[in-house]
């Protein structure tokens, strides 16, 4: 399926009639009063949702760098990790991304460089939604992507992204223009430099992106996929085409507690500036509050 909205819609229908089903069968063959039965019936779906987000940071355990010191977390700090991140999770996929479609506002009057927001894997640009009024309130200008087909090439958004920046310069008459990109989007925007250059660029910041790869990608669908495996030569020849300058042009925002990048170092990227957090997981970086200051902070570190 070539969109992220369109999936995730026809897979909210599937958990919804198998919310329906759950509750009809209460009804009908345990004699349970209706709404008790569709509470239970949509309980259940939840709970199946919890545990595939509970599963995930299974996996990465298994994977996993190890945790610095001064990041290991205690069991009620686990707690909150993990009701964070199934909070943020559920509201992506199950509002976010249904919902969105990729948008552009223009500050005439901003002296900052303008935004374009790069999404991840199976997302589009409802992940920016807690993101978006923080830049709104800066007056910055920004615009949003979605890079479809959603199993496609990492190469394949490229163009996607080079229309975009032409068109945010064009619009807003800013030399330069700052990549925000999460996961698969940092990629992305290291791919679009590797094409493009850095001419037209002021920052990258990467937020949660498997630079090096993550061993979960083997567990995803389509190329980008693959591509995003550790030691694939896809990653391997995006880093041998980088020099240092382009690497000091990016700010790699991750966390070790990542559940789907791990090894969670795979993120440390060497040469550019590596912001590191802990408490976080992979899908509430674009909604914690410390992490969404970080990025605000490095934004504002443009304006001359």
């Amino acid at each position: 399926m070539k969109s992220a909205r369109r999936l995730l819609r026809t897979l909210l229908l599937v958990q919804l009639g198998a919310a329906l089903l759950i509750a009809w069968a209460l009804a009908a063959r345990a004699g349970i009063a209706p709404w008790q039965a569709a509470l239970i019936g949509f309980a259940s779906v939840a709970l199946v949702r919890l545990l595939i987000n509970m599963n995930n940071f299974v996996l990465a355990a298994h994977f996993a760098s190890a945790t610095p010191p001064a990041f290991r977390l205690g069991p009620k700090a686990r707690l909150r990790l993990l009701a964070e991140e199934f909070r943020a999770s559920m509201l992506v996929t199950s509002w976010q991304v249904p919902r969105a479609s990729a948008a552009t506002t223009i500050y005439p009057d901003s002296r900052h460089p303008p935004v374009l927001l790069l999404h991840g894997y199976g997302c589009n640009s409802g992940y920016w939604i807690h993101l978006t009024p923080l830049l709104d309130a800066a007056r910055i200008s920004h615009a949003s992507v979605d890079l479809e087909p959603v199993a496609g090439s990492i190469d394949g958004y490229v163009p996607l992204v080079e229309q975009a920046v032409q068109d945010l310069r064009a619009r807003t008459g800013a030399h330069t223009v700052a990549i925000v990109a999460h996961s698969m989007g940092g990629l992305v925007a290291r791919a679009w430099m590797r094409v493009h250059g850095t001419a037209a660029l002021a920052r990258v910041i990467t937020l949660g992106t498997p630079h090096h790869g993550t061993a979960l990608a083997r567990f995803g669908l389509g190329q980008n996929a693959f591509q995003m495996r550790p030691g694939s030569r896809w990653l391997r020849e995006l880093a041998q085409g980088e020099d240092a300058a382009a690497r000091a042009l990016v700010t790699s925002v991750y966390t070790h507690h990542d559940n789907i990048v791990s090894p969670q170092e795979s993120s440390r990227l060497p040469g550019a500036r590596n912001l590191e957090f802990g408490g976080v997981g992979h899908v509430a970086l674009g909604s914690n509050p410390r992490v969404l200051a970080a990025v605000m902070e490095e934004l504002a570190a443009l304006v001359s």
